[in-house]
C-alpha cells in the first residue's frame, strides 16, 4: 500500500492546508546497513549505533539509530504525502524545534505523521511549518518530533 498523496496546484494552495492532518506515510524499516552508512557519512561511529554485539549488552539491547538519522528521514517521507504541482522549487529552510523522545532500535519500522501548523508569504512563494512526528510500529512514544520549515516557490 502506498500512502495517499495530497496534491495541490500552487504554493498559494498551502494556506488551505493549515491545521490539516496529512496522510500517514507507509512504514519504512531502518536496518543496520542504513545506520552504518549514516555513521560513515557523518563520522559518528559510536558503539551504540554500529556495534551490534556490544550494543546487545547496552541499555537498549540492540543498536539504535542516530537521532540525526531519524531526523534525516523527515524530508523524504514528507515528500510522499504532499505535492505542489506548480512549485518550481521546494527548499528545506530549517527547523524550529526538534526532540527525540524515544530511541529508534535497529530493524524498527517507522512512519511519518504530519500537519502543517502555519503558512506565511515569503518573496516568491509560501513558507510552511510542518509538525512532523516520526513514530515506530508498536512504540508508545514518537522517536522524533520536529517543526520543519519548507519554502515552496512558484
Amino acid at each position: 500500500m502506498t500512502a495517499a498523496l495530497v496534491t495541490r496546484q500552487s504554493p498559494n494552495d498551502l494556506y488551505e492546508l493549515v491545521e490539516v492532518e496529512l496522510p500517514l506515510t507507509d512504514w519504512v524499516t531502518v536496518e543496520q546497513d542504513r545506520i552504518d552508512q549514516f555513521a560513515d557519512a557523518t563520522g559518528d561511529h559510536q558503539w551504540i549505533h554500529v556495534d551490534p554485539q556490544r550494543a546487545s549488552t547496552g541499555p537498549y539491547g540492540k543498536p539504535i539509530a542516530h537521532g540525526y538519522l531519524s531526523l534525516s528521514l523527515l524530508g523524504p517521507l514528507f515528500a510522499n504525502v504532499l505535492e505542489i504541482v506548480g512549485a518550481s522549487m521546494v527548499v528545506n529552510y530549517g527547523l524550529e524545534k526538534v526532540r527525540f523522545p524515544a530511541p529508534l532500535p535497529v530493524d524498527s519500522k517507522v512512519r511519518l505523521a504530519s500537519k502543517i501548523i502555519s503558512a506565511t508569504e515569503v518573496t516568491g512563494g509560501v513558507q510552511i511549518v510542518v509538525r512532523a512526528t516520526l513514530e515506530t510500529e508498536g512504540g508508545s512514544k514518537p522517536i522524533c518530533v520536529a517543526d520543519a520549515v519548507f519554502r515552496y516557490f512558484a
